[in-house]
């Protein structure tokens, strides 16, 4: 048996809620080479509640320290998770009970590696139990956590208030996407915006911290140049290994992942590059590759919301949130676009439902306990606006938006954004319509170009009283803002000529149309400041320093934030 180690990766905090929550480690082993795990080691986690000086903190009614083992499995590559608040089947033999998590409440817990010989064979396994009763005792193992770096292995975060007192009068979050890597001497200045982030969870002046942070997917490039070109390309999984322990190993990231839970979801580098399900048939052994990978590091830390599917909801204050798979579940068809299908495809039998029926489900379900409380998809790909050559056009009135409707017809057919799914737009903006949802929210990136866009619902000949956003933030890092991500390469807004874009909902008389505005190139990430009392949304863009940029309103005008109003709730 060997001592504890600190964690290979992480600690990063996860799924949390009021009363619980999740943190992941990676472990590593002497006789580990790259994605060679030695089968004869077995390895473990060791979690104790501490105090601001290290110290384990001590439950008063057995005497023992609130702290716990927990597994990492191989089949994940040594990486595991523990739920804090939770019973645990190891912990519960050696240790107290569930730690009991007060809302809205700070709490400290240091993490490290333990490894033990394993002398069966890979076709055994071991009992919790049986396992439980070959470890050393808990009290004689947490004090050793005191000799470890508290940089390397410790984690501070903060519940989330009881749900059951309402949607809270301010909730800030922040948003981001797209870490390209760096290459060369460039590595550093991949990892430099994550700073900045991490002092959003500590109070400075009068701003008040944070409460998570999303990432909404290119966490990690898989191919670093084109995914045609070997070169750079992440095709094994000790190459996906890597990428993963480049990007959250880096020192900015890694403080940031231990001091703010953290929600993500993947997007097509997290794999290759425009990927869908029609390139399984070629390209089944890198999916398979890419999402062992992908589970391990970054759905494992997340919600279980719908088992072992990657899309997933949480509630944050009172405020809701559904996290989107708008990558592993998009099929394209050759027999029109109408027959593409973004979030898998449309349910047969209402026995066993899709990401679409759930979403809609979910939206009905929050509008109607809720009320026009504001509600969050997260998106990856940008709802809105179009990409100019990839816009809808206006294919019911004659020339020459006719022909313009024509001439995008073929660029929208290789579009990897919501342009080439029509019907899984339509679905979504139809039925937002149809049951009056208030205050819908998308969260996007990918496109390496902030932005935010007003969708309005228009009826006969006025607008409804339904409105939506898009809120854009991309990238995190990408050092080529002159190769994509141009402001002018999108619809400003679609009633325009030569921008038209609305996207009409047949059989209702309807439309939706958008604008435009606030685009920044720059290396960004968004805080997102919600205010019930003055019923606003306040979106600021902010810099790989950690400094406001200055875009524009929806005026015209150069500001430090964009207020975004909406609908009042309770």
């Amino acid at each position: 048996m060997s001592g504890l180690r600190s964690p290979q990766i992480g600690p990063i905090i996860g799924h949390t809620a009021h009363d619980r929550c999740r943190i992941w480690i990676r472990g590593h082993a002497t006789r580990d080479e790259g994605v060679d795990l030695g089968s004869e080691m077995r390895t473990l986690g060791l979690l104790a509640v501490v105090d601001k000086r290290g110290r384990p903190l001590i439950d008063e009614a057995s005497g023992e320290p609130w702290a716990y083992y927990f597994r990492l499995h191989r089949e994940f590559d040594r990486t595991g998770t523990f739920v804090l608040g939770q019973a645990s089947s190891l912990g519960g033999h050696n240790g107290p009970g569930p730690f009991p998590l007060e809302p809205d409440t700070d709490y400290r817990v240091r993490l490290a590696t333990l490894t033990v010989d394993d002398p069966l064979p890979d076709a055994a396994s071991l009992s919790d139990a049986d396992l439980a009763e070959r470890l050393p005792p808990l009290a004689s193992m947490v004090p050793l956590l005191k000799e470890l770096d508290p940089a390397d292995c410790e984690a501070c975060f903060r519940t989330f208030p009881d749900p059951a007192a309402g949607p809270a009068d301010e909730l800030s979050f922040l948003i981001g996407s797209c870490r390209y890597p760096g290459l060369l001497w460039k590595v550093k200045e991949a990892d430099r915006i994550f700073g900045p982030m991490a002092a959003h969870f500590q109070r400075q002046g009068g701003r008040k911290a944070a409460r998570f942070t999303l990432m909404m997917g290119d966490q990690i490039y898989a191919d670093k140049l084109n995914r045609h070109l070997p070169l750079g390309r992440a095709d094994t999984f000790d190459e996906m290994q890597s990428r993963y322990h480049e990007a959250f190993g880096a020192p900015n990231m890694r403080r940031l992942l231990s001091q703010s839970p953290v929600y993500m979801i993947l997007d097509d580098h997290e794999i290759e590059d425009n990927w869908s399900q029609d390139r399984l048939r070629d390209n089944l052994h890198l999916f398979n590759i890419a999402i062992g990978a992908y589970m391990s590091y970054q759905w494992s830390h997340g919600p279980r919301s719908f088992g072992r599917r990657l899309y997933y909801r949480f509630e944050c204050a009172g405020y809701p949130f559904f996290v989107v798979d708008t990558r592993t579940q998009r099929y394209r068809q050759r027999s029109g676009l109408d027959d593409n299908h973004l979030l898998g495809r449309p349910t047969i039998d209402s026995a066993h439902p899709g990401q679409l029926d759930r979403l809609r489900d979910w939206l009905s379900e929050q509008q109607r306990e809720h009320g026009n409380v504001p509600k969050f998809l997260v998106v990856s790909s940008v709802f809105a606006p179009s990409p100019i050559d990839e816009r809808l056009g206006d294919e019911f009135h004659d020339a020459p938006e006719r022909q313009i409707f024509e001439a995008n017809l073929e660029q929208r057919e290789r579009s990897d954004s919501w342009p080439a799914y029509p019907a899984t737009r339509r679905a979504i903006l139809e039925h937002i319509f149809d049951e009056g949802i208030q205050n819908v929210v998308f969260l996007s990136g990918d496109v390496h170009c902030a932005n935010i866009a007003r969708l309005r619902f228009q009826a006969g000949q006025g607008d409804s009283d339904l409105c939506a956003y898009d809120i854009t933030s991309s990238a995190l890092y990408w050092p080529f803002p002159f190769a994509d991500g141009d402001p002018n390469g999108f619809v400003h807004d679609s009633t325009a000529p030569g921008q038209f874009d609305g996207f009409p909902l047949p059989g209702r008389d309807a439309v939706v149309h958008y604008r435009t505005w606030g685009f920044s190139q720059e290396d960004n990430f968004c805080r997102l400041e919600i205010d019930k009392t003055r019923h606003r949304l306040r979106v600021r863009v902010l810099d790989a320093e950690g400094q406001t940029v200055r875009v524009t309103d929806d005026g015209g005008r150069l500001v430090e934030a964009n207020d975004l109003p909406l609908e009042p709730w309770d």
